[in-house]
């Protein structure tokens, strides 16, 4: 089953507003988790300009059709976050219901946590 991260690509990280010409920091988040994705089996990307955490900016979800779904936040525009990401969405692929243990966490994941969200029930 396919796990995806939907990046926030209008998020802002810091203080982005004094160089608003700048790609935002979102796009520069989701252009790095695009391609660390891109070697993760069972995970792929999709964009949106706005997930309304900008308290918690740069955003991502982490959810799959059945599965517990998670936000996560406070992430700089960097690679480790990125590898970081791709890494624990891979986990929650892997994981027969979204639940990764703790310990298996990565740690460029660890105190990003913002939501938990259970699975839709199924449609009758």
């Amino acid at each position: 089953m396919t796990t995806w991260i939907t990046v926030c690509d209008t998020c802002r990280f810091g203080e982005q507003g004094d160089r608003p010409e700048a790609p935002r920091d979102g796009a520069r988040l989701a252009a790095l988790v695009e391609a660390e994705a891109e070697t993760r089996e069972g995970v792929r990307t999709r964009r949106t300009s706005c997930l309304m955490g900008c308290t918690h900016g740069c955003n991502v979800a982490v959810q799959a059709a059945g599965k517990i779904a998670y936000t996560l936040g406070r992430f700089a525009p960097e690679a480790d976050a990125a590898a970081a990401i791709a890494d624990y969405a891979a986990l929650h692929a892997a994981s027969e219901t979204g639940q990764v243990p703790y310990r298996s966490w990565p740690q460029g994941v660890k105190g990003h946590f913002v939501t938990r969200h259970p699975p839709l029930p199924d449609a009758e």
